[in-house]
């Protein structure tokens, strides 16, 4: 925290410290990178990256009379101005405000009836209103309107330290999404929790473990993630697949943490996130027409299902369904319940085998959507495979056909498209798909202006998307853990792989926080393969190099060092530790 207090006030931002009441929220206050006078008595104020926040005002000194000033706030432009009238769920508010002398007026919206009332995620009082916006427009003002008389006051998380990771490669408009998925992590920690967007204000499961996947990337602090997960087990929503990505969550503090107190302390509530309720004979989890309606997600808008067809048995549910079984045997072994840990392993086996048997169809090498259909959609494909549920001889298969069809799922599942791409050899495909020209990419966020991601692809794909969504910001851990090529390999960071997954890019550079402390990789390609590295204390690595055409093995300091070609890849004998360069010869 130190550190970025330090270049706070290096580039005029200072930090006020939040109330007791949500330890988790710091409040920023932020200078304007921009005013300028649009029109008589009007100023628009432009903050740079939009921000969850409100505002400070303070009149000059020879002011001494009372006025009456307007303040728009917005997330928008349009002509030149804030767009008053924005499309979907897109933020605008207006505010008049009494303005006398020299003194500082804090300004804030109105409360919304819908993100500030319970259910939501409620801010502390002592923040105010807080409102998402980049731009504001102050009419009215009596005087010029200086850089020093107008501040943000945003709200994040107090551990967040911006320079904390970072992330460059030989694509610069993959550099750029990774700046706006990064700071969009950042930027939707002003609850205290993560929460779904502004619209709602709500933490859902799904949402709450695709952020921590990006929060860990950029903060190694797991508080605001475990505060997270335990509204969720106070507050659990709706969807069938929600309740397994709890699983997830804590499958993923235990890989970052290595900590089994927590673990424990959670163990058994998590017993009931396994949808065993709905298993039927045959091991596969049953929907009724209840379930089908309202239950049954596989993605979200409706509209981004790729046609899928929905039956009593869903692929995509089961899917689900046999990752967290296969997650909660490892969290049983880790507590030592070993015949629980059995018990999860023998489900697991036996229902896998059911799924094959039944949702398997062999003749196309895809999975199809349900028992009853003969549809196979992206959804029904890209979920297996991205949880390992693929017999391994059908994978490349499965990868050429799912990167043929393209981005046909919503940011959310695009999590798991991309996942199961890099994890699969299709490395260049999924990148092609973060850059991809056209409205259904981050390369679209970025060339409409967008400073923080969007819900949807775009508006069109769901008119009332928010534009603050972290479920939007799946880059910002997928080329942390696939490109720069960094993972826990054993729980608590005691070990890592270092698995570059270069696709088309020909150098990446970037460190990343770790428990123990920062992780640094930098790779090129050219003829071979050259990556320098460096770990923190505590830490070793088992490291696995692209195999590029030509090369015979690999050397350290001039030296060869053994290691094996397993199918793409050349695995060194031993782990290494603290900072080495390896070359690919």
């Amino acid at each position: 925290m130190r550190k970025w207090f330090l270049i706070a006030l290096a580039i005029g931002v200072t930090l006020e410290s939040a109330t007791a009441q949500d330890a988790a929220s710091v409040r920023v206050v932020q200078a304007p990178v921009a005013i300028s006078k649009i029109a008589p008595g009007v100023f628009l104020v432009d903050f740079g990256r939009v921000a969850f926040g409100n505002l400070s005002l303070t009149p000059a000194k020879e002011h001494g009379t009372s006025s009456l000033i307007t303040v728009r706030f917005g997330e928008a432009l349009k002509d030149g101005r804030v767009d008053t009238h924005p499309p979907g769920s897109v933020r605008y508010a207006e505010v008049k405000v009494a303005v006398k002398g020299a003194e500082t007026v804090m300004v804030a919206p109105q409360m919304d009836a819908r993100n500030t009332k319970a259910p939501a995620v409620l801010s502390p009082a002592s923040l105010g209103v807080l409102t998402p916006f980049r731009w504001v427009e102050v009419e009215g003002w009596p005087t010029e309107l200086g850089a020093n008389q107008i501040r943000r006051r945003a709200v994040f998380d107090s551990t967040w330290v911006d320079d904390a990771a970072s992330f460059r490669s030989s694509d610069p408009m993959l550099d750029q999404v990774w700046d706006l998925c990064h700071y969009s992590i950042k930027a939707t920690t002003f609850a205290g929790v993560f929460v779904d967007g502004d619209r709602e204000r709500l933490a859902y499961e799904a949402d709450a473990y695709l952020t921590q996947l990006s929060y860990y990337a950029g903060d190694a602090d797991p508080r605001i993630s475990r505060a997270t997960f335990d509204r969720l087990m106070k507050f659990p929503t709706w969807p069938s697949e929600w309740a397994p990505h709890m699983v997830f969550m804590a499958y993923a503090d235990w890989m970052q943490t290595g900590d089994t107190a927590w673990l424990a302390a959670h163990y058994e509530g998590l017993k009931t996130k396994l949808l065993d309720e709905r298993v039927g004979p045959d091991g596969l989890v049953m929907s009724t027409p209840k379930l089908i309606r309202h239950g049954d997600i596989v993605d979200w808008p409706i509209r981004e299902r790729d046609g899928y067809i929905f039956t009593s048995v869903n692929t995509v549910v089961n899917a689900f369904h046999l990752r967290a079984l296969e997650d909660m045997t490892q969290l049983a072994q880790a507590l030592g319940k070993t015949k629980e840990a059995t018990k999860f392993s023998e489900q697991e086996r036996t229902t896998q085998a059911t799924f094959q048997e039944k949702l398997f169809d062999p003749a196309r090498g895809l999975y199809r959507d349900g028992v009853g259909t003969d549809n196979a959609s992206l959804h029904a494909n890209l979920f297996p495979l991205a949880f390992g549920l693929v017999p391994a001889g059908q994978r490349p298969q499965i990868v050429q056909w799912l990167a043929g069809r393209g981005m046909a799922a919503s940011p959310y599942a695009a999590q798991y498209l991309l996942q199961a791409l890099f994890e699969n050899g299709g490395d260049a495909d999924a990148l092609a798909l973060i850059t991809a020209p056209g409205d259904r990419s981050w390369r679209h966020m970025v060339d409409s202006g967008a400073t923080i991601t969007w819900e949807a692809w775009d508006l069109k794909y769901k008119p009332n998307q928010d534009w603050n969504h972290a479920w939007g910001a799946a880059p910002a851990n997928l080329l942390p853990r696939f490109v720069l090529g960094a993972q826990p390999l054993t729980p608590g960071w005691g070990r890592a792989l270092i698995q570059p997954h270069p696709g088309t890019l020909t150098s990446v550079e970037g460190r990343m926080p770790t428990p123990r402390g920062e992780l640094s990789v930098a790779w090129k390609r050219d003829k071979y393969f050259n990556l320098t590295l460096t770990l923190p204390p505590g830490m070793t690595a088992k490291v696995e190099l692209p195999v590029l055409e030509g090369s015979t093995g690999v050397w350290i300091a001039g030296a060869p060092v053994k290691a094996h070609r397993d199918a793409q890849w050349w695995t060194l004998q031993k782990d290494l530790s603290g900072t080495v360069t390896i070359e690919e010869r």
